[in-house]
């Protein structure tokens, strides 16, 4: 029983929090813009709603510890900002993934491709790779970046078919870093064919982190990536077990990222299977992004959300069962959504934070000089679409790029806090909207309705992840900690 005294305490002394909810089968999630979260019953739901006398002792406590109630607002407006100002720490960093675009080249034809890239060096002519004096330029806007902490990643096309101008902008860079003392990590993206044993050398001695596309067994991946020289897996393994003996250890050096189409959802356990025989230790569940060929080509390649969904939890159930038994593997979109919603950890993934990191985050150098928000703003721009260019190199400074009216407009369309729909949605602390594939998909930067193809689907992620962590499950609850750990 509680005494009058209890209720009249709880009505006038503590006070509610902004929150958004959910109901989730007999529970209802409460989530705040801290990425705090907590589940609770109706009738707690009920009294909490209606500052009912039922809201004390241990249940109190933790909608406090959560910031869902407080008492004196001083003291909470002080802790919370803490809090936010922790939550969003990746706003306050400065620019630090640098991605150069080396080449539109590629020797394969993925019927998917993105970057809508041309397999032909005839029609493309030397004007289709990065010359050393724009690579150049690149890196000096770069490094003028407020971050210590940068990352520069190559991409295409096929970035390998460029060697020449990644190696350079490596070396150019270590010797203009010497003043700045900048920690600076180096990212290839490459699909692997083309890598030599003298390209192998130079990025392993200059700890290039390698990373390729592997979409399954042979029967997705070489349907997908289409190699007109021979067998594309089998290639791509020969040449991964060349990098991992130059590196000399017993760890797989070469990283890999999955991207899903309508031959692949039949598949799932085949996929997975496949990684774990290559001996990586993370998937990337990846859907479509609906730009370039995988635009053109959708009726082809595309599904639903809700088909690609089916096919998420399928492969993630497997996943935990494999990780449960030992097996060191985990899935890329759960770690991700599962260290911001169990650790409150500020993940700097561009796609999954508000704003979006187009330009505050990110940027990426086209070959010809040209400056893009993104690489997807880049790819974007291969169709036509010139909506995400900021300048050039050569005329432009970062200064310049960072105040402009797409940088500014980019960040208004991408801040969740303030878009209908998205601001009341319990997700929202932890998911992200990417003003690119708005454009690509419906020729605006917002959508006008939040349930758009991506917002779909993170939704639904989010929706499998909460559901599995209210099931309290401890073989789930420890795979799940070894994850974002």
């Amino acid at each position: 029983m509680h005494n009058k005294q209890s209720i009249q305490r709880f009505n006038e002394d503590i006070k509610r929090n902004y929150f958004n909810y959910k109901q989730m089968g007999d529970k209802y999630l409460l989530t705040n813009d801290l990425g705090k979260f907590i589940f609770i019953n109706e009738e707690e739901f009920n009294s909490f709603v209606n500052n009912e006398e039922s809201i004390t002792g241990e249940l109190q406590l933790k909608l406090k510890e959560n910031y869902f109630i407080y008492e004196n607002r001083e003291l909470f407006v002080q802790d919370a900002a803490v809090e936010l100002r922790k939550y969003k720490s990746y706003l306050m960093v400065g620019t630090q993934l640098h991605i150069f675009v080396l080449t539109t080249y590629c020797n394969l034809r993925c019927i998917y491709c993105q970057a809508s890239a041309s397999d032909s060096h005839n029609n493309a002519g030397t004007s289709k790779l990065m010359r050393f004096d724009v690579a150049e330029k690149a890196v000096d806007l770069a490094l003028k970046s407020a971050s210590d902490d940068l990352m520069f990643e190559f991409q295409g096309g096929e970035p390998l078919a460029n060697f020449n101008t990644l190696k350079h902008i490596v070396e150019y860079t270590n010797e203009k870093n010497k003043g700045l003392h900048k920690r600076i990590t180096y990212n290839l993206v490459s699909n692997l064919t083309l890598i030599t044993q003298d390209m192998i050398k130079f990025l392993v001695d200059n700890n290039v982190v390698i990373c390729t596309s592997i979409d399954g067994p042979e029967i997705i991946h070489n349907n997908n990536r289409v190699y007109s020289q021979g067998n594309c897996l089998e290639t791509i393994k020969k040449n991964i077990i060349k990098i991992n003996e130059y590196k000399d250890n017993n760890s797989n050096c070469v990283q890999a990222i999955q991207t899903t189409t309508k031959h692949s959802l039949e598949y799932g356990k085949e996929i997975v299977d496949e990684y774990i025989s290559l001996g990586l230790n993370s998937i990337f569940i990846r859907p479509l992004t609906p730009i370039g060929f995988a635009a053109k080509n959708w009726d082809e390649v595309g599904y639903t959300p809700e088909e690609f969904l089916i096919f998420y939890e399928q492969c993630l159930d497997y996943i935990i069962e494999l990780a449960s038994k030992g097996i060191n593997i985990s899935e890329g979109h759960a770690s991700i959504f599962l260290k911001k919603i169990l650790r409150n950890s500020p993940i700097n993934y561009m796609e999954l934070r508000s704003p979006c990191g187009g330009v505050i985050g990110q940027l990426a150098y086209n070959y010809d000089g040209n400056i893009y928000t993104c690489d997807e703003g880049r790819m974007l721009a291969e169709t036509g679409d010139l909506s995400f260019k900021l300048g050039d190199v050569f005329n432009n400074t970062l200064s310049q790029v960072l105040e402009s009216p797409v940088c500014k407009t980019l960040c208004t369309a991408s801040c969740l806090e303030a878009i209908p729909g998205c601001e009341q949605c319990a997700y929202s602390p932890y998911c992200g909207v990417c003003p690119v594939c708005n454009q690509a998909q419906s020729k605006k930067l917002f959508t006008g309705t939040p349930n758009s193809y991506k917002c779909k689907i993170y939704k639904g992620i989010l929706d499998i992840l909460f559901l599995k962590i209210n099931e309290n499950n401890s073989a789930k609850n420890e795979v799940f900690k070894r994850w974002t750990e």
